[in-house]
């Protein structure tokens, strides 16, 4: 007989929980799926149908549900105000050198999307290149890539709607600073490398066979293409496709002398292949780095030779020099060895070399010559993120900015000659930031591996157990999580919560082998990482049970969906973003295809049994009080389709047995968070914000 596992969606409304909240009612059909023996009920399938009829009353319903129980918040509104003053100030970004140009976005305070400005020189008059917030009405068009030609003859951007990974290419005409008639269509997950002024090559894809289903169907068949300025996209160029693996991304990229076109391709999330083309001397693509057992990417080349930062024998990453005639590895000769600190980029200017390096997640900076000689440790402003640090080769100086928990982003001068920073913009927030501090623990996991945990809290703060703590983290696809500041995150502060950031195993902090110790099999140590720093901030009084909410998006949601239900009296709140939550079908839509390289796939026997175990929407279980949740998710998420979080939600308003309620979020004109226009950012943090104070007990003042 087959051994049968019913999910527990199937079992209907119990009266306790009618007696607490009258959910909209979820249809459960009979849909069962067979696991190698295993039968697996799916009893929401239907609600994987983003453009039925019967989907989108159900959102509805969902909708008004979630908001009528957050409109009854006292103090949403006064959140949302708070959260909205602290905002509003002018946020500058970092200048960056082009030619004769300056370019930096800009943004008011509350603008929805920031604008980018241009000038010539840093003291020359500026004007607006692009302001996104005309593209729509309510600032749901937001820029993506954006890319110079050579000589700044043109500028080419892309653009996305309502927060889709779909994207549509444009051009300006410096000259005359009009739009030119280039339209492509069709694009996601590119950049614009040029060649020259007159022409760039991009990533695109076939149109879809049916509109209506571009938003949750698979994507295969990614190809490069080569656009002339002036011409229709039906003329392009087609520079590479692959017509016998369908589930490949693949990038184009130029060296900074434009003789190299790099094709960066890829079977997924890990793992890398490294084509070259010599666009000077002709002939095809040669492979030098074959897929795709190893992470590597092109920085520059010197001749005829490139340097490449790679993993390869690696597992911290270094850099070589290969010749592009004779790319093989044992030709290779190392110019930056591995550290016992991940490398985790590598940047370029004056002729130098910038090696960013991570230092239990603070970023740390060290300058070679392009031979390896002349290492330079470059001063850093503080403990946090460095982000643009680097230019174009004949340029002597630029600007980057820095950041971190308790820093709003600053932006700093640097000159590379003699390796000093200066300040050259200081963040104009309306709040004494200098009140909170930040400090970084080691906590002990399960298997005694030690997980660094950053906790930011106002100073002064009493360890009694009693302040509301939200815990976030990550946890997979090669990421690191580095300090970063938010607003809402001051807020939660600035009402005695606790804010803390656990970089655990599946990252890229500590090199390969920490990803490793993340991903396939071994996913449960991201797990047990997250859960042994929720016990650690209980053990040491930062928190109780009751006081506890965790966090997190994407594969951070899928975090939070796991940990939810393995321990779930550990948490007051858990607020899973965009998650990833059905662990068995999430490879069947969009681009889930490509994370099967970091999870596996539920078509292989051994990979199905170790999904099993922790899928989210698997482990709900009846009879369990889970945590008060607050879903979330948006109707235009390509991404993550959002069929993961209806799923889910479905499945626990069926069966929590006790007052904590379950709601589900449904962000409409929104996607996976890219672009997000700030009205709506401020309208997402108030409502987490409130849902998690509320459910915590806490009644603000």
């Amino acid at each position: 007989m087959k051994k049968t596992i019913l999910l527990a969606a199937c079992i209907s409304l119990s009266a306790q929980l009618m007696a607490q909240f009258q959910y909209p009612k979820t249809r459960p059909e009979k849909v069962v799926d067979d696991y190698f023996g295993v039968q697996i009920a799916d009893p929401y399938r239907w609600l994987e149908n983003d453009t039925s009829s019967q989907t989108a009353a159900w959102v509805k319903e969902q909708q008004n549900f979630t908001e009528n129980y957050l409109s009854k918040i006292p103090y949403r509104d006064k959140l949302k105000n708070r959260i909205k003053e602290l905002m509003d100030y002018p946020k500058s970004g970092t200048p960056q050198k082009e030619g004769k140009y300056i370019i930096y976005y800009k943004n008011d305070g509350l603008q929805n999307q920031s604008v980018l400005y241009v000038k010539e020189g840093i003291n020359g008059k500026e004007k607006i290149l692009l302001d996104p917030n005309q593209l729509s009405q309510d600032g749901t068009v937001a820029l993506q890539a954006t890319a110079f030609s050579k000589n700044q003859k043109h500028f080419g951007y892309a653009v996305s709607a309502s927060g889709s990974d779909w994207q549509e290419i444009y051009v300006i005409d410096m000259t005359t600073g009009k739009r030119t008639q280039d339209k492509l269509e069709y694009v996601k997950f590119t950049g614009l490398a040029w060649d020259g002024d007159e022409g760039f090559y991009y990533s695109g894809y076939d149109a879809p066979k049916d509109e209506k289903t571009k938003y949750s169907a698979k994507t295969e068949f990614q190809k490069i293409f080569y656009h002339k300025i002036g011409t229709p996209q039906s003329q392009d160029k087609l520079i590479y496709e692959d017509k016998e693996h369908p589930l490949r991304y693949v990038g184009a990229g130029l060296t900074e002398d434009l003789r190299f076109l790099i094709l960066s391709i890829s079977e997924g999330t890990d793992g890398s292949e490294i084509k070259i083309k010599d666009l000077k001397n002709g002939g095809d693509f040669i492979t030098i780095v074959p897929g795709f057992k190893t992470n590597a990417s092109v920085i520059d080349n010197d001749g005829d030779y490139i340097l490449l930062q790679t993993n390869q024998d690696a597992p911290n990453y270094k850099v070589v020099k290969m010749d592009s005639k004779n790319p093989s590895p044992e030709h290779w000769k190392t110019i930056v060895g591995e550290s016992k600190e991940v490398l985790s980029g590598v940047s370029l200017g004056g002729g130098k070399l910038f090696c960013h390096y991570l230092k239990d997640a603070v970023t740390q900076i060290v300058q070679y010559d392009y031979d390896g000689n002349n290492k330079k440790v470059i001063k850093m402003p503080g403990l946090g993120t460095i982000s643009g640090f680097g230019t174009y080769k004949k340029e002597q100086d630029f600007y980057y900015a820095f950041t971190s928990f308790t820093t709003p982003s600053e932006i700093y001068h640097f000159d590379i000659a003699s390796g000093k920073s200066s300040l050259y913009k200081k963040s104009e927030i309306k709040i004494n930031t200098d009140q909170f501090e930040t400090k970084q623990v080691f906590v002990s996991s399960k298997d005694g591996t030690q997980v660094p945990m950053f906790i930011t809290y106002k100073k002064g703060i009493k360890l009694d157990g009693n302040n509301p703590t939200m815990l976030y983290a990550y946890g997979g696809f090669n990421i690191s999580l580095t300090p970063s500041f938010s607003v809402s995150n001051i807020v939660f502060m600035e009402q005695g919560g606790i804010y803390c950031v656990a970089n655990l195993r599946g990252g890229a902090e500590y090199g390969e082998e920490w990803h490793k110790g993340g991903m396939l099999g071994n996913k449960q140590n991201v797990f047990d990482d997250f859960i042994a720093c929720a016990e650690w901030l209980i053990e040491n009084k930062y928190t109780s049970s009751q006081r506890l909410a965790i966090k997190g998006g994407s594969n951070g949601g899928l975090l939070v969906g796991a940990c939810m239900t393995q321990r779930p009296e550990l948490y007051a709140v858990a607020i899973p973003q965009v998650g990833v939550l059905d662990m068995l079908r999430y490879h069947k839509f969009t681009v889930g295809w490509g994370w099967v390289v970091e999870y596996g796939s539920s078509e292989d026997k051994e990979q199905f049994e170790y999904l099993m175990h922790y899928s989210p929407l698997h482990n709900v279980k009846s009879g369990v009080c889970y945590p008060a949740t607050l879903i979330t998710t948006a109707d235009h998420d390509d991404r993550v389709v959002p069929a993961h979080s209806f799923k889910f939600a479905a499945t626990l308003q069926s069966v929590q047995t006790c007052k904590n309620p379950t709601l589900i979020r449904i962000d409409e004109k929104a996607g996976h968070g890219a672009g997000k226009p700030t009205s709506k950012i401020i309208d997402e943090a108030a409502d987490i914000l409130s849902f998690t104070y509320y459910n915590m007990g806490i009644m603000l003042k």
